[in-house]
């Protein structure tokens, strides 16, 4: 495990953020930096997709709502 630094107004978002989807500073950090990796390498996916493609890799079963 490392530091890394980043500046104080994106560190205030992340701990809005945290608090509001009830996660740490740091769980809410590593989860905007997975996502932005995964859009990185995934520019054709949108969000919701990214989040999907995760979930079904952890082995969740996710309904796919288009269907219904």
């Amino acid at each position: 495990m490392g530091i890394v630094k980043i500046n104080d107004d994106l560190h205030e978002e992340v701990r809005r953020a945290s608090a509001v989807l009830c996660r740490s500073i740091n769980a809410q950090a590593e989860f905007w930096t997975k996502i932005g990796m995964l859009a990185e390498a995934n520019p054709t996916l949108s969000f919701n997709d990214i989040v999907k493609m995760q979930l079904e890799a952890a082995q969740m079963r996710v309904a796919d709502v288009a269907a219904a």
